[in-house]
């Protein structure tokens, strides 16, 4: 059985698609929706299984469809166009809908929905941009097979550091002539255009949550980036906190996806994984819809906590959200800020977090105020301020994030510069 959902939005097909509906077997129309608000509503309740929308519905925009995708919705377009045009498959494409029924093509409504139910395939990507994008000198990968990763920076509250893991990792990336792209994504007060000294005039993210809604984005994205040299481009956070409200999920999945055709991605998040049922039913986004997408596409999170007792049982809070959670996606831990009068050894500290999750990978960040400091008023990476402690650290948790960075000889170079380092010990 196949319950359907309607949309008409006043056009002239709405009755006769109804009677061909209603008359074919194994199809149940569920409810006629009167809007776009109402649609999004009904799908919540879990019980439809396809939408007949109009394609011209006033509010019918990409964030709507992968809504209804979200509830295992598929959404089937009608127009009062011929569905072979130009226009209307491009239209339909940016709105992410594959199946359009067209005008003198209404009789044949009963059997597309049933085709795309039956589909294996339950979601369809936009079409590729055009391979030549002005404004950038990042080129897109040749297929999606081929983007890059998407790696989520994460911590909990307390300022443990996640944007400075967030931005050095990528700046260091960026330094082995790797294109990447660093996303300020965080809805409580984003710090990654500051970190950079970036005059941050135009925010890069409300800009791509415009493109993406107006179906624009793919071909668009490089002119809301800042490049930063060659092969770093940045994607800066909300100018104030209270702007969330302008940036809903769907839009925040489209510039993840199509910043994997520029290179790796490395995101900033916010701190806070509790969602906002409310924005279920089509109403405004969660405030932390950000963060929480951000986590769901990506394909490593880095979780971030501080060294002191403070940091450290905020730390241990988090790992256990963030498993509750479920997250495809492995776990990989940073305990910032070490230092000598914190009186823990890294062992103690590693036996703590092994029994909270099971991490990929365990890494430790020496306390360097001094240089960070430095950084900070240069509007500087770690690395181009000077060798240190922290920045060998940083680079060595960016050979772990990004193995395919970093080649044999500079990996060996890298362990006898740290063994230099490390303090012999007297007999």
């Amino acid at each position: 059985m196949i319950c359907v959902l309607v949309m008409a939005a006043g056009e002239a097909w709405e009755s006769p698609a109804l009677a061909d509906l209603e008359t074919r077997p194994g199809v149940v129309v569920l409810k006629r929706c009167v809007d776009v608000d109402d649609l999004l509503a009904a799908v919540s309740s879990g019980q439809a299984d396809v939408a007949v929308v109009s394609l011209d519905a006033p509010g019918l925009d990409p964030a709507s469809v992968s809504h209804l995708r979200r509830h295992g919705v598929r959404p089937v377009a009608v127009t009062t166009s011929a569905s072979s045009d130009v226009d209307v498959r491009e239209r339909a494409q940016r709105l992410g809908v594959a199946a359009v029924v067209g005008s003198g093509e209404l009789s044949t409504l009963p059997d597309v929905v049933v085709v795309v139910e039956d589909a294996a395939d339950t979601g369809v990507r936009p079409a590729d941009p055009a391979p030549d994008r002005p404004g950038s000198d990042l080129t897109p990968a040749a297929s999606a097979t081929e983007g890059g990763r998407v790696v989520a920076v994460w911590g909990p509250a307390g300022a443990p550091g996640r944007t400075t893991v967030a931005t050095h990792v990528a700046c260091e990336l960026a330094g082995r002539d790797t294109d990447v792209v660093l996303a300020d994504l965080d809805p409580y007060g984003g710090a990654v255009a500051q970190q950079l000294g970036i005059l941050d005039e135009v925010s890069g993210l409300l800009s791509a949550a415009r493109l993406a809604a107006a179906g624009h984005l793919g071909e668009r994205l490089p002119s809301v980036c800042r490049g930063m040299g060659d092969h770093l481009a940045v994607v800066t956070g909300l100018p104030r906190a209270d702007r969330w409200r302008e940036v809903r999920a769907a839009q925040v999945e489209q510039l993840l996806e199509r910043s994997r055709d520029l290179g790796h991605v490395v995101v900033d998040t916010g701190f806070c994984l509790e969602d906002d049922t409310a924005s279920d039913f089509g109403g405004r986004p969660g405030r932390n819809a950000l963060t929480l997408t951000a986590l769901e596409q990506a394909d490593e999170i880095v979780v971030v906590g501080a060294a002191d007792p403070v940091g450290l049982a905020r730390l241990a809070r988090g790992l256990v959200d963030l498993r509750a959670q479920a997250y495809a996606a492995p776990v990989r831990v940073v305990v910032n800020r070490m230092r000598p009068s914190i009186g823990w050894s890294e062992k103690e500290i590693a036996g703590m977090v092994e029994g909270f999750t099971r991490a990929a990978g365990l890494h430790f960040l020496p306390e360097d105020r001094p240089g960070l400091d430095r950084a900070l008023v240069a509007g500087l990476p770690v690395r181009d301020v000077g060798d240190s402690a922290l920045g060998q650290a940083l680079a060595t948790l960016t050979d772990a994030v990004f193995p395919e960075s970093v080649t044999p000889e500079e990996r060996r170079v890298r362990r006898s510069s740290r063994a230099r380092r490390r303090p012999t010990r007297r007999k």
